[in-house]
């Protein structure tokens, strides 16, 4: 279960602790289990900070805890505080990263089960895509993307397997392992062959508002031609 430690604290000397937190991540490396960090500062007392501190588990904060470069940083940071941090230990029975359901919806949804108004409800009527594989690498609406899926699910029965998924700012990038089965229609000018193909590529959502606004595809779409004895031109010429 991942576990936050959130320090609560006063200080005039910010610059400073900034300075001690970058020297220890440098000092700690290769042994520290602290995977995330993030600081606040209360707009209305701006004197008073708070640090969120991710791990894994509560045993890997343990593990943490325990290093010299860490109980050597406690030290120095009570030095530069005003009065004693206050300590708040949780384990976290909740973590959603709302972009990343939006990613997850248009793959399961939308591609593998064929519920085409997800798009509508996913993306922005103005939604640009990226796609080099394309003659027209870009365009802009959301009739693309349908008419696109459109295309494959008449073509294959197929799977997206979500392999990692990362989310940052207004950002969603999700690896994939794509498998289709060839039995449903042509495909790229290649009859039905009914056998079974995959394909690993990714897909970087950018977000806002609760819409996805804007999309980069990269992946092979010639090379799965070949494979069904094609000449690999690409898909949408």
């Amino acid at each position: 279960m991942t576990f936050v430690q959130v320090i609560d604290y006063e200080t005039t000397r910010f610059d400073e602790m900034n300075a001690l937190i970058d020297r220890w991540a440098e000092q700690s490396s290769g042994r520290r289990t602290a995977t995330h960090t993030m600081i606040g500062q209360d707009r209305e007392a701006r004197n008073h900070y708070v640090d969120m501190v991710e791990f894994a588990s509560y045993e890997e904060a343990m593990k943490n805890s325990q290093l010299p470069e860490t109980d050597r940083m406690f030290q120095q940071m009570v030095a530069l505080c005003e009065g004693m941090p206050k300590f708040m230990n949780l384990d976290v029975v909740r973590d959603e990263h709302l972009n990343k359901q939006l990613a997850h919806r248009v793959f399961q949804e939308a591609a593998m089960e064929g519920n085409m108004s997800v798009l509508d409800e996913c993306f922005a009527s103005n939604y640009i895509d990226h796609d080099l594989s394309k003659e027209e690498s870009t365009v802009i609406g959301r009739d693309a993307m349908r008419s696109d899926m459109e295309t494959w699910r008449a073509a294959f029965d197929m799977t997206f397997e979500p392999t990692a998924q990362l989310a940052e700012g207004d950002l969603v990038t999700t690896v994939w392992n794509w498998r289709g089965t060839h039995n449903k229609g042509p495909f790229m000018g290649v009859a039905p062959t009914g056998k079974t193909y995959e394909m690993s590529g990714s897909t970087t959502f950018r977000c806002l508002g609760g819409e996805i606004v804007e999309g980069w595809w990269h992946y092979n779409p010639g090379a799965l031609q070949r494979q069904m004895g094609g000449t690999g031109i690409p898909y949408g010429t």
